[in-house]
This record gives structure tokens, sequence and C-alpha cells, in this order.
């Protein structure tokens, strides 16, 4: 069953000269750098979060560099070239999120930068969206999409090591082990993705890009990247208009997910940082309760643990869904089984974060992007993700997606080597390695735990209204609000805000 539908859930599949996957921020800050280093007539960068003082590099390599804070690198590169130009847009947070950012930005980008480095804050989106693609085009002939910022407390290596040296800020704060994915292009695709910023920098007002024309940038394949040997890319968006702007609705990652899912014959294999989306979770439901197709092995890893108010409203409905998913599957004689990875520590779990956003099908199809499992980004939040997808059994793309979801696996179970990686490549007997795995506690791969606080409290009556508000599918304006909230919620709606209200106090 082909999955791939250009108009319905993609916008187009387009020729790729190279593909390839950079997992965890290591290997694609690496990469990044050595692009940048490359580029002779420009950079474009879209993105849910930059911070100037991040290092692209560390360690041994950031001594045998130059310059490898963000913004200072560019500002190097730009002196060093006089032709080449800069272009950062980045969303225009939520005063939510005020204590996690960088302030100023605008006067550190555009003001201690290289007058050739332009930054834009992009606030022209849905009412209760934000702009969450990341992506970057280089010259026109390199391109990264995936679910990673170039922001502090992202920067991690596969090994996912408790105590890492280098895991740290510019201002010596560590932080815990952070899983992500990202990935290669060279190609037509690449011209289209470039197109793609052109268009969402005048959206949020500004001029349209007099580019420079492109430079002799010889691409350079990544280290430590995964190949891909597919000549195709799908691109897929998720768009919701904003009122000043001319845009249409797109909402081809949410038919992309359904119809992947549906498709499926004999694996679902997930990655996210949630998963709280009502459209994954009934596709799910249909495709397990439908009597004349395969049993099928869903496993989906997640992380253990949300910050507070992100576990408070998406943890609750993925709390709920995930059990609900397991009494289906139980019934159904499916196989659904939900891991997190962590290591244990003096009795402590220390988790590493899943922020990546991936999805693969039978090791013949696979979808990475900025798409997380919920609601908004499904239908509210600006995202994007690349799709391929095997021709036929014989295709050489399957065992390279088999490779890849090996490879993540073994990451996730604190395994590494080719050797410790073919033992995920099994199909068959996938879902029995992974249950013993998660028996053995030298081994990362742990089961996902609900948080116990949020089990046994009378929180998740009080607090389900605002979940709905914080996760929704459509622009948030007053209509919707009262349209998902009855009258006889209003009670639990007031009763929510004055919990959290106790809590934050508390805190």
């Amino acid at each position: 069953m082909s999955v791939l539908k250009p108009g319905l859930n993609c916008m187009g599949i387009y020729e790729a000269d190279s593909n390839a996957v950079l997992v965890d921020a290591c290997d694609y800050y690496r990469a990044f750098y050595h692009t940048a280093l490359a580029a002779r007539s420009y950079l474009l960068l879209a993105g849910w979060q930059f911070d100037s003082e991040v290092k692209l590099l560390r360690g041994e390599e950031e001594k045998a560099a130059g310059e490898v804070r963000f913004l200072q690198f560019l500002n190097a590169l730009c002196q060093t070239n006089p032709s080449l130009q800069v272009y950062i847009l980045a969303w225009d947070f939520s005063a939510v999120f005020s204590l996690e950012r960088e302030w100023f930005q605008n006067i550190i980008f555009n003001w201690s930068g290289n007058e050739r480095i332009h930054f834009r804050f992009d606030s022209v989106h849905a009412y209760g969206a934000t702009h969450h693609q990341k992506f970057v085009v280089a010259d026109g002939v390199v391109a990264y999409v995936g679910g990673m910022d170039i922001c502090s407390s992202r920067w991690d290596d596969r090994r996912h090591m408790r105590d890492n040296p280098l895991r740290a800020d510019v201002d010596g704060t560590r932080y815990g082990s952070y899983h992500d994915i990202q990935t290669y292009h060279t190609g037509e695709v690449v011209g289209v993705l470039l197109e793609l910023f052109r268009q969402r920098w005048i959206d949020s007002g500004g001029a349209p890009l007099k580019l420079p024309q492109a430079g002799a940038l010889t691409p350079r394949f990544p280290a430590n990247a995964l190949p891909l040997p597919a000549g195709e890319v799908a691109l897929s968006l998720t768009v919701a208009p904003a009122p000043q702007t001319i845009q249409r609705k797109v909402g081809e990652i949410r038919r992309l997910f359904v119809d992947a899912i549906m498709s499926a014959e004999h694996l679902v294999y997930l990655e996210n940082q949630y998963f709280s989306s009502q459209a994954i979770y009934w596709t799910l439901v249909a495709r397990m309760t439908l009597p004349d197709r395969p049993r099928l092995q869903i496993v989906m890893m997640l992380p253990d643990r949300l910050p507070l108010t992100e576990e408070l409203f998406l943890g609750l409905p993925q709390m709920k869904m995930i059990r609900s998913l397991q009494q289906v599957a139980e019934k159904t004689g499916h196989q659904l089984s939900v891991y997190s990875s962590a290591e244990m520590d003096h009795g402590n779990r220390k988790m590493t974060f899943i922020h990546s956003k991936l999805l693969a099908i039978d090791d013949r199809f696979l979808t990475i992007g900025s798409a997380n499992a919920t609601n908004r980004s499904m239908g509210l939040d600006t995202e994007l993700n690349v799709s391929w997808e095997a021709s036929e059994p014989e295709d050489p793309l399957v065992p390279a997606i088999r490779r890849l979801r090996a490879s993540l696996l073994a990451e996730h179970a604190g395994l590494y080597g080719l050797e410790e990686e073919e033992k995920f490549e099994n199909v068959e007997n996938l879902t029995r390695h992974l249950e013993c795995l998660a028996d053995d506690h030298e081994a990362r791969l742990c089961r996902y735990q609900a948080d116990p606080t949020l089990e046994k409290s009378d929180w998740p009556d009080a607090l389900e209204p605002i979940a709905r508000v914080v996760d929704p599918e459509q622009p948030l304006d007053s209509e919707f609000l009262f349209e998902s909230i009855t009258k006889s919620e209003l009670g639990s709606f007031a009763k929510g805000i004055f919990k959290l209200s106790q809590m934050m106090i508390g805190l």
C-alpha cells in the first residue's frame, strides 16, 4: 500500500542527490559548522529557537577550531567572506517561554552581529500557534531538516553519558542527556526548501530576499551520518493560516501519519517528544481493530518525564491514550510496547530526553521532521517533515531504514557497535528482545511509566479542560475556546487554574 500522495499528504516528491540522517546534536552541529564554513553566498536558518552563545563544537574539536560560538562563528564567516549573507528567522516566542529564552535577541544579532547577518522574529501565525519548522539551506546546495534547534541545553552525543563535562552551556550550567534527529539533503529538494524559506520570510513581514548567486559550495557528506540511498524525498507541511496573510490551511502531516499507520503490515516504530494527538491515537485504534489485517508490533519511544507544565497538560492525555491503546492491543492480539531511555543512578532514573520526531513503518517508510505527535503539530503549529518510501521490497532503502531503526534502538538501550545494532534488525523477535532489555537493569531501555503523582491525584479532572486549550488542533480564538469547554466544565477549568497557581506558588 503506497503511502506518499502528492497534493494530499505531501506537497510533492522531489529529486535528491543524497540523503542522510544525523542523530543527536553533536553530529548535527558539527555538520552545520562545516557546511557554514564552506558556504560562499548565503545561509538561511529557520527555527523555533536560536541562542547566540551555543557552542557548535566541543572538546578536542573545539580546541582545534577557531570561534565555535554560534553568533561569533557567523560573524567570523562574514568577516572572512564579504559576499556571505546570513538570514535567521526565529519564532517570536510567547511570554510563557520568556524565562527559558535569551533576551534582546534583535539587538544581540542585528546590532552586535555583522551587518550581513539579518535576524527576524516571526510573529505572523494563527492564534495560539508557534512557528516550529527547523531547517537550514546553504547556497541552495545543502539543506538540513528535522527537530533540532541551535540553542542551549540541546548538545549531546550518542553515548548519552550520565556525567559528560562537555554537556554544559557556556555559563557552565550542566543539563541532562538529550536525543534528537536531523536530516541532510542535496539536489532538487534544496531549491524547494529555499523557496519555503523565501515565502516564510515575506510572510513574517520581511522584504523579498535578494539572494546572491549561489556559490561553488561543494557538499561534504557529514561525518557519522547514516545514509539513505533514495533518489527522491517528499516534503509535508502543517500550516494554520494567519489572519494577516493569504496562506491556506495545510494538513499534509496529519494525513501522512494517518496513511502511514493504516498501511502498516508488521511494525510501527515511533519516536516522539509527546503523544497526545487524537488523530494518531484513533488511527492506531482503527488499524488494530481491522479484522482482516496482520497483527502489528507497535513500539514507541517517549520521554519518561516532561517539564512540570507540559507534564500536567500533555502528560495527562498521553497517559490516558497509552493506557487505552494497551487495552485495545490486548483485546485484538497486537503488541504495543512503550519505552523510555534512562540510567540508574543510586536508585534514581536519569532520563535521556527524547526530542526526536520520527515514524517508521515496516522498514519501508520513514518520516522525520519537526512535527510532534500532538494535536498542535497536526493542525495548528507550522511544521515541516521529510519522508521516504521504498518502491519495492528489494529497494536498497529498506535495509537502510532497518539499520537506522536498529541503530536508534541500540542507542536507547545503551548498546553500541555494529554487532549490537544488528540484534535489533529482526522484526519478528523485536518486541521479545526489547522486553528482555527492559527487564535488565544494566540496559538503559526501560518501560514508560506515567507520573505516579498525576495518576493518584485529583488533578486530571480539573486540568483536562485546560489541556484541550494548550494542545488544540485549530487556531485558538474565543469561539473555539467556548466550543471546546462546555458550561459544565467551566467550574473544572477554574479549579484547574487555581490548582496550577497553587503549584507555581509552591515552586
